[in-house]
Protein backbone atom coordinates (compact mmCIF):
# COMPACT_ATOMS: atom_id res chain seq x y z
CA UNK A 1 0.00 0.00 0.00
CA UNK A 2 1.19 3.37 -0.96
CA UNK A 3 1.78 5.55 1.84
CA UNK A 4 0.92 9.61 0.90
CA UNK A 5 3.78 11.59 2.83
CA UNK A 6 2.83 15.42 3.80
CA UNK A 7 4.98 17.79 1.56
CA UNK A 8 7.16 19.55 4.43
CA UNK A 9 7.85 17.31 6.63
CA UNK A 10 9.66 14.19 4.61
CA UNK A 11 10.89 15.86 1.20
CA UNK A 12 13.33 17.78 2.64
CA UNK A 13 16.08 15.21 4.35
CA UNK A 14 17.37 12.82 1.24
CA UNK A 15 19.84 11.50 3.51
CA UNK A 16 17.64 10.33 5.81
CA UNK A 17 14.86 8.98 3.88
CA UNK A 18 14.59 5.05 3.10
CA UNK A 19 14.36 3.17 0.91
CA UNK A 20 14.97 4.33 -2.74
CA UNK A 21 13.50 3.95 -6.09
CA UNK A 22 10.19 4.90 -5.65
CA UNK A 23 9.32 3.06 -2.96
CA UNK A 24 7.28 3.80 0.52
CA UNK A 25 9.96 6.39 2.05
CA UNK A 26 9.86 6.74 5.84
CA UNK A 27 12.14 9.62 7.53
CA UNK A 28 13.55 9.76 11.11
CA UNK A 29 12.28 12.34 13.35
CA UNK A 30 15.41 12.48 15.33
CA UNK A 31 16.28 16.36 13.90
CA UNK A 32 12.86 17.28 14.23
CA UNK A 33 13.25 16.59 17.58
CA UNK A 34 16.63 18.12 17.98
CA UNK A 35 15.85 21.39 16.68
CA UNK A 36 12.65 21.41 18.53
CA UNK A 37 14.71 20.78 22.00
CA UNK A 38 17.27 23.87 20.64
CA UNK A 39 14.19 26.21 20.42
CA UNK A 40 12.47 24.84 23.37
CA UNK A 41 15.83 25.63 25.37
CA UNK A 42 17.01 29.21 23.77
CA UNK A 43 13.13 30.16 24.15
CA UNK A 44 13.28 29.66 27.79
CA UNK A 45 16.17 31.44 28.55
CA UNK A 46 14.62 34.11 27.11
CA UNK A 47 11.69 34.40 29.25
CA UNK A 48 9.15 32.53 26.94
CA UNK A 49 6.64 30.54 27.57
CA UNK A 50 5.20 27.84 24.74
CA UNK A 51 1.25 27.99 23.87
CA UNK A 52 -0.49 25.50 21.76
CA UNK A 53 -3.32 26.82 19.68
CA UNK A 54 -6.15 25.15 17.42
CA UNK A 55 -4.92 24.21 14.10
CA UNK A 56 -8.25 26.08 12.49
CA UNK A 57 -9.64 28.84 13.58
CA UNK A 58 -12.53 30.78 12.39
CA UNK A 59 -11.80 32.73 9.09
CA UNK A 60 -12.82 36.19 9.90
CA UNK A 61 -9.99 36.03 12.96
CA UNK A 62 -7.37 36.15 9.92
CA UNK A 63 -9.05 38.50 8.07
CA UNK A 64 -8.75 41.32 10.69
CA UNK A 65 -5.58 39.95 12.65
CA UNK A 66 -3.58 39.34 9.13
CA UNK A 67 -5.88 41.86 6.68
CA UNK A 68 -7.77 41.05 3.67
CA UNK A 69 -5.29 42.91 1.50
CA UNK A 70 -2.60 40.59 2.11
CA UNK A 71 -1.35 37.87 0.40
CA UNK A 72 -2.37 35.21 2.72
CA UNK A 73 -6.19 35.95 2.93
CA UNK A 74 -6.46 36.55 -0.64
CA UNK A 75 -4.73 33.97 -2.12
CA UNK A 76 -3.49 31.39 0.50
CA UNK A 77 -5.74 30.52 2.83
CA UNK A 78 -7.20 26.67 3.23
CA UNK A 79 -10.99 27.73 3.74
CA UNK A 80 -14.08 25.58 4.27
CA UNK A 81 -17.72 25.48 5.90
CA UNK A 82 -18.06 23.46 8.77
CA UNK A 83 -21.23 21.75 9.44
CA UNK A 84 -22.30 24.80 11.71
CA UNK A 85 -22.46 27.13 7.90
CA UNK A 86 -19.08 28.91 9.42
CA UNK A 87 -16.47 29.86 7.38
CA UNK A 88 -12.97 28.11 9.18
CA UNK A 89 -9.61 28.12 7.78
CA UNK A 90 -6.69 26.26 9.08
CA UNK A 91 -4.28 28.26 10.50
CA UNK A 92 -1.91 30.24 7.77
CA UNK A 93 0.62 31.76 10.59
CA UNK A 94 0.34 32.24 14.21
CA UNK A 95 0.07 35.66 15.41
CA UNK A 96 -3.35 36.03 14.87
CA UNK A 97 -4.21 33.03 16.71
CA UNK A 98 -1.74 33.66 19.76
CA UNK A 99 -3.47 36.91 19.98
CA UNK A 100 -7.19 35.28 20.17
CA UNK A 101 -6.07 33.20 22.61
CA UNK A 102 -4.39 36.11 24.77
CA UNK A 103 -7.64 38.08 24.47
CA UNK A 104 -9.83 34.94 25.58
CA UNK A 105 -8.09 34.09 28.20
CA UNK A 106 -7.66 37.92 29.72
CA UNK A 107 -3.89 37.33 30.14
CA UNK A 108 -3.33 41.23 30.57
CA UNK A 109 -4.96 40.41 33.46
CA UNK A 110 -1.98 38.53 35.19
CA UNK A 111 0.81 40.50 33.96
CA UNK A 112 1.99 43.75 32.13
CA UNK A 113 4.15 41.62 30.05
CA UNK A 114 3.70 38.46 28.35
CA UNK A 115 6.43 36.58 26.41
CA UNK A 116 5.23 33.33 24.44
CA UNK A 117 6.30 31.03 21.32
CA UNK A 118 5.24 27.93 19.64
CA UNK A 119 6.22 25.54 17.54
CA UNK A 120 3.50 24.49 15.48
CA UNK A 121 2.24 23.16 11.33
CA UNK A 122 0.67 26.23 9.23
CA UNK A 123 -1.16 25.91 5.99
CA UNK A 124 -0.75 28.33 2.87
CA UNK A 125 -1.99 27.48 -0.76
CA UNK A 126 1.07 28.42 -2.66
CA UNK A 127 3.50 27.40 -5.35
CA UNK A 128 6.06 24.46 -3.53
CA UNK A 129 9.43 26.32 -3.35
CA UNK A 130 12.93 25.46 -2.19
CA UNK A 131 12.08 25.14 1.76
CA UNK A 132 8.18 26.42 1.00
CA UNK A 133 5.56 24.13 1.82
CA UNK A 134 1.45 24.18 1.95
CA UNK A 135 1.91 22.49 5.55
CA UNK A 136 4.86 23.88 7.03
CA UNK A 137 6.37 24.15 10.46
CA UNK A 138 6.88 27.44 12.32
CA UNK A 139 8.42 28.81 15.84
CA UNK A 140 6.78 31.94 16.21
CA UNK A 141 7.45 34.28 19.36
CA UNK A 142 5.43 37.01 20.37
CA UNK A 143 5.95 39.57 22.96
CA UNK A 144 3.08 41.76 24.55
CA UNK A 145 2.98 45.14 26.80
CA UNK A 146 6.24 46.00 25.72
CA UNK A 147 6.77 48.98 23.11
CA UNK A 148 10.28 49.93 23.50
CA UNK A 149 13.26 49.05 21.12
CA UNK A 150 14.88 46.65 23.35
CA UNK A 151 12.18 44.64 23.05
CA UNK A 152 12.58 44.10 19.11
CA UNK A 153 15.97 43.63 19.84
CA UNK A 154 15.56 40.37 22.18
CA UNK A 155 13.31 38.89 19.65
CA UNK A 156 16.30 39.55 16.86
CA UNK A 157 18.80 38.00 19.52
CA UNK A 158 16.93 35.25 19.92
CA UNK A 159 17.03 34.82 16.76
CA UNK A 160 20.58 34.83 16.03
CA UNK A 161 21.76 33.02 18.94
CA UNK A 162 19.57 30.07 18.38
CA UNK A 163 20.73 30.04 14.65
CA UNK A 164 24.60 30.01 16.10
CA UNK A 165 23.84 27.39 18.50
CA UNK A 166 22.58 25.28 15.71
CA UNK A 167 25.81 26.24 13.45
CA UNK A 168 23.90 28.05 10.82
CA UNK A 169 26.59 30.37 8.92
CA UNK A 170 26.00 32.88 6.44
CA UNK A 171 23.12 34.24 7.78
CA UNK A 172 22.48 38.31 6.98
CA UNK A 173 19.70 40.47 9.30
CA UNK A 174 17.98 43.19 7.36
CA UNK A 175 15.64 45.63 9.35
CA UNK A 176 13.71 48.79 8.28
CA UNK A 177 10.95 50.80 9.74
CA UNK A 178 7.79 51.39 8.45
CA UNK A 179 6.93 53.69 11.06
CA UNK A 180 3.36 54.28 12.48
CA UNK A 181 -0.16 55.18 10.50
CA UNK A 182 0.64 59.05 10.37
CA UNK A 183 4.53 58.26 8.67
CA UNK A 184 2.74 55.66 6.74
CA UNK A 185 0.32 57.70 5.13
CA UNK A 186 2.86 60.64 4.25
CA UNK A 187 5.52 58.29 2.14
CA UNK A 188 2.15 56.29 0.41
CA UNK A 189 1.14 59.94 -1.06
CA UNK A 190 4.74 60.03 -2.43
CA UNK A 191 5.40 56.45 -3.15
CA UNK A 192 1.91 56.69 -5.02
CA UNK A 193 3.19 59.22 -6.90
CA UNK A 194 6.47 57.58 -7.41
CA UNK A 195 4.71 54.45 -9.22
CA UNK A 196 1.49 55.96 -11.26
CA UNK A 197 4.56 57.48 -13.15
CA UNK A 198 5.56 53.87 -13.83
CA UNK A 199 1.52 52.26 -13.76
CA UNK A 200 2.02 50.28 -17.22
CA UNK A 201 5.47 48.61 -16.20
CA UNK A 202 4.26 47.14 -13.46
CA UNK A 203 3.75 43.50 -12.89
CA UNK A 204 0.06 42.26 -12.63
CA UNK A 205 0.53 41.74 -8.64
CA UNK A 206 1.72 45.26 -8.58
CA UNK A 207 -0.74 46.92 -10.51
CA UNK A 208 -3.54 45.18 -8.02
CA UNK A 209 -1.36 46.20 -5.27
CA UNK A 210 -1.02 50.09 -6.21
CA UNK A 211 -4.45 50.48 -5.47
CA UNK A 212 -4.84 48.55 -2.21
CA UNK A 213 -1.19 48.59 -0.33
CA UNK A 214 1.72 49.90 -2.71
CA UNK A 215 4.23 49.65 0.00
CA UNK A 216 4.23 45.79 -0.90
CA UNK A 217 5.35 46.61 -4.12
CA UNK A 218 8.77 47.43 -2.67
CA UNK A 219 9.00 44.39 -1.45
CA UNK A 220 8.08 42.74 -4.91
CA UNK A 221 10.48 39.60 -6.39
CA UNK A 222 9.45 40.36 -9.87
CA UNK A 223 12.71 41.61 -11.56
CA UNK A 224 10.93 44.59 -13.56
CA UNK A 225 9.03 45.71 -9.78
CA UNK A 226 12.53 45.68 -8.20
CA UNK A 227 14.17 47.97 -10.96
CA UNK A 228 10.91 50.49 -10.25
CA UNK A 229 11.16 50.01 -6.34
CA UNK A 230 14.92 50.97 -6.89
CA UNK A 231 14.21 55.01 -7.24
CA UNK A 232 11.55 54.98 -4.87
CA UNK A 233 11.71 57.43 -2.25
CA UNK A 234 12.85 56.18 1.18
CA UNK A 235 10.06 55.50 4.17
CA UNK A 236 13.21 56.42 6.67
CA UNK A 237 12.62 60.13 5.25
CA UNK A 238 9.21 60.17 6.15
CA UNK A 239 9.08 58.81 9.80
CA UNK A 240 7.97 61.10 12.77
CA UNK A 241 10.63 62.26 15.32
CA UNK A 242 9.22 58.98 18.04
CA UNK A 243 9.26 56.29 14.95
CA UNK A 244 12.84 57.79 13.60
CA UNK A 245 14.05 57.43 17.36
CA UNK A 246 12.66 54.07 18.02
CA UNK A 247 14.68 53.23 14.59
CA UNK A 248 17.60 54.82 16.34
CA UNK A 249 17.71 52.96 19.11
CA UNK A 250 17.23 49.69 17.57
CA UNK A 251 19.93 49.76 15.93
CA UNK A 252 22.07 51.12 18.21
CA UNK A 253 21.33 48.12 20.54
CA UNK A 254 21.91 45.65 17.77
CA UNK A 255 25.43 47.35 17.78
CA UNK A 256 25.51 46.95 21.28
CA UNK A 257 25.04 43.23 21.14
CA UNK A 258 27.68 43.05 18.12
CA UNK A 259 24.41 41.52 15.76
CA UNK A 260 25.76 42.58 11.75
CA UNK A 261 22.59 43.78 10.32
CA UNK A 262 21.95 46.32 7.34
CA UNK A 263 19.17 48.33 6.90
CA UNK A 264 17.11 47.71 3.58
CA UNK A 265 14.46 50.38 2.72
CA UNK A 266 12.61 47.95 0.47
CA UNK A 267 11.71 45.81 3.44
CA UNK A 268 8.05 45.96 4.35
CA UNK A 269 6.62 42.18 5.00
CA UNK A 270 3.71 40.88 4.06
CA UNK A 271 1.59 41.43 6.68
CA UNK A 272 -0.78 44.49 7.25
CA UNK A 273 -0.48 44.37 10.76
CA UNK A 274 3.32 45.60 11.01
CA UNK A 275 4.17 49.09 11.99
CA UNK A 276 7.97 50.60 13.48
CA UNK A 277 10.65 48.00 13.05
CA UNK A 278 10.28 44.81 10.88
CA UNK A 279 13.56 42.59 10.32
CA UNK A 280 14.22 39.87 7.74
CA UNK A 281 16.88 36.87 8.43
CA UNK A 282 18.22 35.35 5.12
CA UNK A 283 20.43 32.25 4.32
CA UNK A 284 22.54 32.93 0.98
CA UNK A 285 22.49 28.95 1.00
CA UNK A 286 18.59 28.50 -0.08
CA UNK A 287 18.42 30.31 -3.07
CA UNK A 288 15.77 33.28 -4.72
CA UNK A 289 13.35 32.45 -1.87
CA UNK A 290 16.04 32.54 0.92
CA UNK A 291 14.31 34.47 3.93
CA UNK A 292 14.80 31.97 6.71
CA UNK A 293 13.06 33.98 9.27
CA UNK A 294 11.07 37.97 9.49
CA UNK A 295 8.83 39.46 11.91
CA UNK A 296 8.55 43.12 13.14
CA UNK A 297 6.06 45.24 15.82
CA UNK A 298 2.71 45.36 15.66
CA UNK A 299 1.62 47.68 18.28
CA UNK A 300 -1.72 48.00 17.43
CA UNK A 301 -3.07 44.45 16.07
CA UNK A 302 -4.89 43.60 19.48
CA UNK A 303 -6.77 46.67 19.76
CA UNK A 304 -8.76 46.29 16.60
CA UNK A 305 -9.20 42.64 17.19
CA UNK A 306 -11.13 43.44 20.00
CA UNK A 307 -8.33 43.28 22.73
CA UNK A 308 -6.78 45.83 25.02
CA UNK A 309 -4.42 48.49 23.32
CA UNK A 310 -1.11 46.81 23.95
CA UNK A 311 2.34 46.64 22.56
CA UNK A 312 3.33 43.81 20.89
CA UNK A 313 6.31 42.36 18.59
CA UNK A 314 7.08 39.30 17.26
CA UNK A 315 8.64 36.98 14.45
CA UNK A 316 7.68 33.53 12.80
CA UNK A 317 10.92 31.18 11.27
CA UNK A 318 10.14 28.32 9.51
CA UNK A 319 11.66 24.85 10.89
CA UNK A 320 11.61 22.83 7.31
CA UNK A 321 13.76 26.16 5.90
CA UNK A 322 16.17 25.65 9.07
CA UNK A 323 17.16 22.02 8.23
CA UNK A 324 17.23 22.63 4.99
CA UNK A 325 19.82 25.33 5.41
CA UNK A 326 21.88 23.15 8.09
CA UNK A 327 22.15 20.27 5.47
CA UNK A 328 22.74 22.57 2.99
CA UNK A 329 25.90 24.08 4.90
CA UNK A 330 27.23 20.42 6.48
CA UNK A 331 26.53 21.52 9.90
CA UNK A 332 26.91 18.13 12.60
CA UNK A 333 23.66 17.18 12.96
CA UNK A 334 22.89 14.38 15.62
CA UNK A 335 22.52 10.86 14.72
CA UNK A 336 19.39 8.57 15.52
CA UNK A 337 18.83 7.17 18.61
CA UNK A 338 20.23 4.08 18.69
CA UNK A 339 20.28 1.48 21.33
CA UNK A 340 23.23 1.81 24.11
CA UNK A 341 22.69 -1.87 24.75
CA UNK A 342 21.64 -4.74 22.68
CA UNK A 343 21.06 -8.27 23.88
CA UNK A 344 21.70 -11.21 21.59
CA UNK A 345 20.30 -14.42 23.14
CA UNK A 346 21.34 -18.04 22.31
CA UNK A 347 18.55 -20.25 23.01
CA UNK A 348 15.52 -20.37 24.89
CA UNK A 349 16.95 -20.19 28.67
CA UNK A 350 18.93 -17.10 27.50
CA UNK A 351 16.44 -15.76 25.84
CA UNK A 352 14.08 -15.45 28.99
CA UNK A 353 17.34 -14.48 31.20
CA UNK A 354 17.48 -11.23 28.37
CA UNK A 355 14.03 -10.25 28.33
CA UNK A 356 14.69 -9.82 32.11
CA UNK A 357 17.73 -8.44 31.28
CA UNK A 358 16.38 -6.02 28.49
CA UNK A 359 13.52 -4.87 30.90
CA UNK A 360 15.96 -4.08 33.78
CA UNK A 361 18.08 -2.11 31.72
CA UNK A 362 15.07 0.02 30.75
CA UNK A 363 13.75 0.79 34.26
CA UNK A 364 16.92 2.00 35.22
CA UNK A 365 16.78 4.42 32.16
CA UNK A 366 19.55 2.61 29.93
CA UNK A 367 17.81 2.82 25.85
CA UNK A 368 18.36 -1.44 25.42
CA UNK A 369 16.95 -3.89 22.82
CA UNK A 370 17.25 -7.33 22.08
CA UNK A 371 16.72 -9.99 19.53
CA UNK A 372 13.87 -11.83 19.55
CA UNK A 373 14.23 -14.47 16.46
CA UNK A 374 16.60 -16.82 15.94
CA UNK A 375 18.28 -15.68 13.09
CA UNK A 376 22.02 -16.65 12.71
CA UNK A 377 24.41 -14.50 15.15
CA UNK A 378 26.59 -13.12 12.17
CA UNK A 379 22.61 -11.69 11.19
CA UNK A 380 21.90 -10.11 14.45
CA UNK A 381 25.40 -8.41 14.89
CA UNK A 382 24.84 -7.16 11.43
CA UNK A 383 22.01 -5.55 12.12
CA UNK A 384 22.92 -4.31 15.76
CA UNK A 385 25.68 -2.71 13.73
CA UNK A 386 22.91 -0.63 10.90
CA UNK A 387 20.93 0.07 13.94
CA UNK A 388 24.06 2.20 15.64
CA UNK A 389 24.12 -0.35 18.73
CA UNK A 390 26.63 1.09 21.61
CA UNK A 391 27.22 -2.23 23.09
CA UNK A 392 26.25 -6.16 22.58
CA UNK A 393 26.37 -9.06 25.03
CA UNK A 394 25.82 -12.32 23.87
CA UNK A 395 23.94 -14.34 26.31
CA UNK A 396 24.30 -18.47 25.81
CA UNK A 397 24.33 -21.07 28.12
CA UNK A 398 28.11 -20.67 29.32
CA UNK A 399 27.49 -17.44 30.00
CA UNK A 400 24.26 -18.41 32.01
CA UNK A 401 26.53 -21.38 34.01
CA UNK A 402 29.20 -19.09 34.49
CA UNK A 403 27.36 -15.73 35.61
CA UNK A 404 30.09 -13.66 33.43
CA UNK A 405 29.54 -11.94 30.23
CA UNK A 406 31.11 -9.69 27.81
CA UNK A 407 30.30 -6.33 27.21
CA UNK A 408 31.48 -5.30 23.45
CA UNK A 409 31.92 -2.08 22.50
CA UNK A 410 30.77 -1.67 18.83
CA UNK A 411 33.16 1.31 17.59
CA UNK A 412 36.28 0.02 19.03
CA UNK A 413 35.83 -3.82 19.77
CA UNK A 414 36.75 -3.53 23.12
CA UNK A 415 35.50 -5.91 25.25
CA UNK A 416 34.43 -5.71 29.40
CA UNK A 417 33.66 -8.79 31.43
CA UNK A 418 31.04 -7.69 34.00
CA UNK A 419 29.01 -10.47 36.35
CA UNK A 420 25.48 -11.32 34.76
CA UNK A 421 23.66 -10.30 37.64
CA UNK A 422 24.57 -7.04 37.43
CA UNK A 423 24.57 -6.30 33.64
CA UNK A 424 20.56 -5.07 34.67
CA UNK A 425 22.41 -1.98 36.78
CA UNK A 426 25.45 -1.63 34.89
CA UNK A 427 26.73 2.02 34.86
CA UNK A 428 27.08 3.03 30.79
CA UNK A 429 29.25 5.40 31.46
CA UNK A 430 32.12 2.60 32.51
CA UNK A 431 31.57 0.94 28.60
CA UNK A 432 31.56 4.20 26.42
Amino acid sequence: MNTTIAPGVFDILPHYCLPQDGKDAWCASHLWIFLEEQIRQVASTYGFQEIRTPVFERTELFQRGVGETSDIVSKEMYTFIDKGNRSMSLRPEGTASAMRAFIDNKMQQSAPVHKIFYISPMFRYERSQAGRYRQHHQFGAEAIGNGTPEQDVEMIDLLHTLYNRLGLKNLKVAINSIGDIESRNAFRTALLEYLYRFRDELSADSKTRLEINPLRILDSKDPKDKEIAAGAPSILDFLNEECKSHFEAVQQQLNLLKIPFEVNTSLVRGLDYYNKTVFEIVAGDLGAQNSIAGGGRYDGLLKTMGGPDLPATGFGTGLERILQTMLKQNVPLPKPPAPRMFLIALGPEAKATCFTLLHQLRVNGISAAMEFSDRKINKIMQYANQIGAENVVVIGENEIKEGLVDVKNMSTGEKKSIRLDQLGNIKMEHYV
